[in-house]
């Protein structure tokens, strides 16, 4: 609970610090500004400039880059701005930092004005080639790195850039669907090869269909709103990455994927056209306890219990998921349109929903009969309304206990993909397995560094430990992983270093520097006012947490993470914390060498190894032959080539997977979670990287730390020199 009061404690200062702007300008503000769009820039400004990290200078280099990244954020692959176009724009390169200053939305609105124009334009283009079939035996071809691309000079030139676009589609679908007509030629030789030309046809309008989709939501579900949060996170960004910008909806969105929960029917829905479908019914939730409701179903309709309905065809997506989510407890009547046609009407009492996949899981893998533990955490996920619900730290605790009780001899603690999310809980759960002691630095711009420790003084698993993660790893992963290498409390696996993200960042509502109420939700803003240090000092900033043990995966000589990101922050370092690593726990050297030499000599890393480097040498051929049967060649030799790496995909460990006992009677009443968890188990079953932990584990031979949940791991007395 401490930890939550220190971050308060820095929202409080940033606070502080703007209510000498807040008192002096929100009464001129609401009296004599109607515009909400220059409020949000003048609040925008004041916090960046003096809440965050490491504040830039608003000049002609920030406008250049804002001047930049706005362009490639709206038409990133050159299919609707005109080079007049362009040079309209750039009367006002230099001027965008003056304009944010003075609130001055000449550029977004000339920019957002012949976009839109654009898009309208764009769907004349799309006619032309409807009833058009494409002959695809010109030698001609399609530049992918779009870098390398220049605007179309004239609406000629541009209906030639969405000839290619679409021709290049149509040829990828069609040579689809010709391998999938061989295919059923080789399992049955009376199978009648559809022709060249009808294989075409449904590869063009398939392809026509998508592409009109995919402008009907950028015209109809992107409004001018949504396209001002594009410009203001392109003036925020430009501080760091992390700083955004995040419009009502976003903010909620946030809300939700932090805590893993929202009130709803639970279900995900799905724009198409101009019909709101259900994709997926969330396992527990009212949709799919009623029982009425499945994949594929339309809703025509929506009332607030026995009010009229309103019918919601060519209703934005956010607007309709606005009025079918509600408060819990709360009547919805939907009117469905059902997969077979039929109309009924659903009434559904709306209730907390929780998204499983969110949560902590575990379970036991076996291998040469001995059991061990594997546990994952997609993200570090907290309520920050309510600290008595569910977190991270709680449920990872409880993971803990039962695999205790299943009496694994070691844990795998799987964090790859987690891009983090609560410092809190990241520090209560490296609290689950040291006595006590500090954590993570943390330290704001200009202020003295915060230690953030766990002091409870209780360890809940002595035992061998290993940290999994991968170049996707960030953030809370992070500190995670890196202070289970500064203590040497268990080995780090997985790729050659995680995503190197080493700031903190505090969610601010602008609602609170404006008296008004007529102005509407004005967002929040996620700003960058901290970074964070290992307990050694060092900085997960751009560089990661390297791990002891680097297994090879197809990713590995592609540049990922923080270091590949625009106008990311410094590496840096400052002054270890007062810690003491445990020394003598594992021979660190021994269990690098024995996994060395296994990777050495499997098959699956050797081979992964081999994709990688090829995944790498293809990234970088980007001219695409439009010609039908130089693409079929080459797909056959890019083909051919990929059968080599067929082990990658038939891979299986001979480890033996299955369920906590606590957990196997849930799972048997409950179908859908079954399903889940078979196909969780299929994807264990074929992971080398889950295998290798494993043998990890095998190696490391702890001494008996201790004998009880509350006993307390032995610290040495010699301090870990900063490196």
């Amino acid at each position: 609970m401490k930890n939550h009061f220190k971050v308060i404690a820095i929202l409080l200062i940033i606070s502080v610090s703007l209510f000498a702007f807040k008192s002096f300008n929100s009464n001129e503000i609401t009296q004599n500004t109607s515009d909400k769009e220059k409020v949000i820039l003048e609040i925008l400004q004041h916090i960046v400039e003096r809440g965050h990290y490491d504040p830039k200078a608003i000049d002609d280099n920030f406008s250049k880059n804002v001047y930049k990244s706005f362009i490639e954020s709206l038409d990133p692959t050159k299919r609707y701005f005109l080079q007049s176009d362009i040079e309209k724009f750039k009367r006002y390169e230099l001027e965008i930092d003056d304009q944010f200053k003075n609130r001055d939305l000449t550029f977004f609105n000339l920019v957002y004005d012949v976009f839109t124009k654009r898009l309208v334009e764009s769907e004349s283009f799309m006619k032309v080639f409807e009833n058009k079939a494409f002959s695809f035996k010109e030698d001609e071809s399609i530049e992918s790195d779009f870098e390398k691309v220049k605007f179309a000079s004239s609406n000629r030139e541009m209906q030639e850039v969405w000839r290619k676009i679409i021709k290049y589609s149509v040829l990828n679908n069609l040579s689809i669907k010709m391998d999938e007509e061989e295919a059923k030629k080789e399992k049955d030789a009376s199978y009648v090869i559809k022709s060249f030309a009808v294989l075409e046809k449904e590869a063009r309008e398939s392809v026509i269909k998508n592409f009109n989709e995919n402008l009907s939501f950028y015209k109809n579900e992107i409004d001018k709103v949504d396209y001002f949060g594009i410009y203001v996170n392109e003036l925020t960004s430009q501080f760091d990455p992390h700083t955004n910008y995040m419009a009502p909806n976003d903010k909620e969105k946030f809300d939700e994927s932090i805590s893993g929960k929202f009130e709803g029917i639970g279900a995900r829905l799905l724009k198409k056209m101009e019909y709101t479908e259900i994709t997926e019914l969330i396992t527990g939730g009212p949709a799919w306890k009623s029982k009425e409701l499945e994949p594929g179903d339309i809703i025509l309709k929506v009332a607030q219990g026995d009010k009229e309905p309103e019918d919601i065809v060519g209703m934005r997506i956010d607007k309709a998921v606005k009025k079918i989510k509600g408060k819990k407890g709360t009547e919805v009547r939907l009117t469905i349109k059902k997969v077979d046609g039929t109309i009924k009407v659903v009434s559904l009492i709306r209730d907390t929903i929780e998204t499983e996949e969110t949560f902590a899981r575990s379970t036991i893998i076996e291998k040469n009969g001995k059991k061990y533990g594997l546990l994952y955490l997609p993200k570090f996920y907290i309520d920050f309304v309510d600290f008595n619900e569910r977190d991270a730290a709680k449920d990872v605790e409880i993971e803990i206990e039962k695999l205790k009780n299943n009496g694994v001899e070691g844990i795998v603690f799987d964090v790859r993909d987690n891009g983090g999310g609560s410092l809190k809980t990241v520090v209560e759960i490296m609290g689950l397995f040291i006595d006590k002691g500090p954590v993570v630095q943390v330290k704001p711009a200009g202020a003295r560094k915060e230690v953030l420790e766990d002091k409870t003084g209780t360890v809940k698993w002595n035992g061998p430990l290993v940290v999994l993660v991968n170049q996707f790893s960030a953030s809370a992963s992070e500190i995670l992983a890196a202070a289970v290498q500064d203590y040497n409390r268990g080995v780090v696996v997985g790729s050659k270093s995680t995503f190197g993200k080493g700031t903190v960042q505090s969610v601010i509502d602008l609602n609170q520097f404006v008296r008004s109420s007529t102005l509407g939700d004005l967002g929040a803003l996620k700003l960058t006012g901290q970074k964070f240090f290992r307990i050694d000092g060092r900085s997960t900033q751009l560089n990661g947490v390297f791990s002891d043990v680097v297994l090879p995966n197809r990713l590995s000589y592609i540049d990922i993470g923080e270091r590949d990101m625009d106008n990311a922050m410094e590496w840096s370092e400052i002054s270890p914390a007062n810690y003491k690593p445990l020394n003598n726990l594992f021979d660190r050297k021994t269990i690098v060498e024995n996994s060395r030499s296994r990777i050495e000599k499997n098959d699956f890393f050797k081979m992964t190894d081999e994709s990688a480097k090829w995944t790498k040498a293809r990234r970088d051929e980007t001219i695409i032959s439009l010609n039908y049967n130089k693409y079929r060649e080459y797909n056959k030799a890019m083909l051919d080539k990929s059968k080599a790496f067929d082990l990658l995909k038939d891979y299986k460990n001979n480890l033996t997977i299955y369920n906590l006992t606590e957990d196997q009677a849930k799972i048997d009443k409950d179908e859908a979670l079954k399903i889940k968890r078979d196909a969780w188990f299929e994807s264990i079953a074929k992971d080398a990287y889950i295998d290798e932990s494993i043998n990890v584990l095998q190696d490391l031979k702890y001494p008996s730390l201790a004998s009880s949940q509350s006993s307390k791991i032995n610290l040495e007395n010699n301090k870990l020199k900063n490196k």
